[in-house]
């Protein structure tokens, strides 16, 4: 048995997966990858003081700038000895990271329903400062999955655009139900603690009962 594998063993909580699909590509540099960095280590650090949200969270991380990467695999937050520090380089390959980002939930809920761990619908978190422009066809076929999955309420989206160049239309083509906002100037550390909070709410309550999301909370960080 993996490492995986035991974590779901030992903890059956049931499970709320957060993948964080972040644009790293050469216009995030200097202050906007920094800040997205401090967000994030404020993101798991919050999760991991909450009692029930430790046992129950899991976060992904798939980057999408000098290729696609996937920095950090779904599991056991106990097992996180450090929180991944992103880089800024390259362009912005979008639908080959949300397909990437796809596959891994996949993944994860093949081995939930192994072990009989109950979940609750996953969260893709996405964020870009621009355009994408990897290949055309890839983009098209995230579009389509993830909106399958939307529609079919298996996957709940929150598209997130960062800056003025961020193209807000092709946020938009991966949320049929929910307008993609845009973050105010920097405020990554906001949105993640509305994040966590979201989570945080979510881990308390049974799977397939609706939790209504902090929209107040929204105007912390987000516009549209």
């Amino acid at each position: 048995m993996n490492i995986r594998e035991e974590d779901l063993v030992n903890n059956p909580t049931p499970r709320i997966s957060v993948c964080l699909c972040v644009d790293t590509s050469s216009s995030m540099q200097g202050a906007p990858i920094h800040e997205l960095n401090e967000g994030i280590k404020m993101f798991y650090d919050a999760v991991m003081q909450d009692e029930i949200a430790l046992y129950s969270a899991e976060i992904s991380v798939v980057t999408f700038g000098n290729g696609v990467e996937c920095i950090q695999d779904f599991g056991s937050l106990e097992r996180v000895k450090s929180v991944p520090q992103l880089m800024a380089h390259g362009y912005t390959p979008m639908g080959e990271a949300v397909n990437l980002a796809l596959d891994l939930f996949e993944q994860r809920k093949k081995e939930y329903r192994a072990k009989g761990v109950d979940y609750y619908q996953p969260w893709l978190v996405l964020m870009t400062d621009g355009a994408p422009n990897g290949d055309a066809n890839e983009l098209d076929r995230s579009v389509n999955r993830t909106v399958s999955l939307v529609d079919g309420k298996k996957l709940t989206v929150f598209p997130i655009g960062i800056g003025a160049e961020a193209d807000m239309a092709v946020l938009q083509r991966f949320s049929p139900t929910r307008v993609p906002l845009k973050l105010q100037g920097l405020k990554f550390k906001e949105f993640f603690k509305w994040l966590s909070q979201s989570v945080s709410r979510t881990s308390q309550s049974t799977p397939g009962e609706k939790v209504p999301l902090d929209v107040e909370g929204i105007g912390g960080w987000g516009e549209l």
